[in-house]
């Protein structure tokens, strides 16, 4: 059975948070910084990705 692939969030500001956004199943709380130049950044705990509006969510594949 296939992974299912990290989640995409496509945002209009270059700094984030995620909790994993599942209450107490996710995880702790982290505000993350979208380089302007590279346009997203990924969530070292759950790997969801966070893209700049504007930016490829693909990029960096």
């Amino acid at each position: 059975m296939p992974l299912d692939a990290p989640e995409t969030e496509v945002v209009n500001a270059t700094r984030v948070a995620c909790d994993g956004g599942q209450g107490q199943l996710g995880h702790p709380r982290v505000w993350l910084t979208i380089p302007e130049d590279r346009g997203w950044v990924e969530c070292p705990y759950c790997d969801k990705r966070f893209v700049l509006e504007g930016h490829d969510p693909k990029a960096g594949d």
